[in-house]
């Protein structure tokens, strides 16, 4: 069952909105003018779900209370600022996150690695000044998209795990291109845990 809402007037989902139905595989809430407050707690109880997106509202944050069996959450093109150490602990089924085109400066240390599954990471269009702290940590990531922000340089151990055979997946693909870092300044042995070289993109900083 999918639930299509986008491009509505939402501003509040109210407690037990979704009591009694079960198991949904997508609900696709996007374009609505709904702020974090809009979701009061229980909005989402008893409900199995598979995909959500709320893109285009007016978030300032991750919402609390969404459904912990998540495997996809799309939270792009909103107005949130910072991603907190809570917000994502109870979602270890996620396996692709999408937080592009928000205000993002900081990620808290601690936040990514309770995302034990997750595969596909989106950070990009942000204004992030570091690589996120815990991607080391992700067992089974294998693709981050962090370009168009203000990274400005990358450490040697930012992506890839220190011990040998602790990452399970080698990365497919990183993005960074469309930040302030030179792709000369960046050590060959940063990139030791990704499949091939054409798996990372540089390019060219413009301000």
């Amino acid at each position: 069952m999918e639930l299509r809402i986008h491009d509505n007037r939402i501003k509040k989902v109210a407690t037990g909105t979704f009591s009694g139905m079960g198991s949904m595989n997508c609900i696709e809430m996007g374009g609505n003018p709904i702020q974090n407050s809009g979701f009061e707690q229980g909005a989402f109880k008893g409900l199995k779900l598979n995909y959500l997106r709320i893109s285009e509202a007016k978030l300032t944050g991750v919402p609390k209370d969404l459904p912990d069996n998540l495997h996809e959450l799309h939270l792009d093109h909103n107005q949130i600022q910072a991603i907190e150490r809570e917000d994502l602990k109870k979602y270890k089924h996620l396996y692709r996150l999408g937080l592009g085109f928000n205000r993002i400066r900081s990620v808290e240390n601690g936040s990514l690695p309770y995302l034990l599954s997750l595969r596909e990471l989106h950070l990009d269009n942000n204004q992030l000044s570091r690589v996120p702290q815990g991607l080391p940590d992700m067992k089974y990531l294998q693709v981050v998209y962090l370009h168009n922000n203000n990274i400005g340089q990358v450490g040697v151990n930012d992506f890839c795990p220190q011990g040998f055979g602790m990452k399970k997946t080698f990365y497919n693909g990183i993005s960074l291109y469309s930040n302030p870092v030179n792709y000369w300044e960046v050590q060959p042995a940063t990139f030791r845990c990704v499949a091939h070289r054409l798996a990372i993109q540089f390019g060219n900083y413009r301000k």
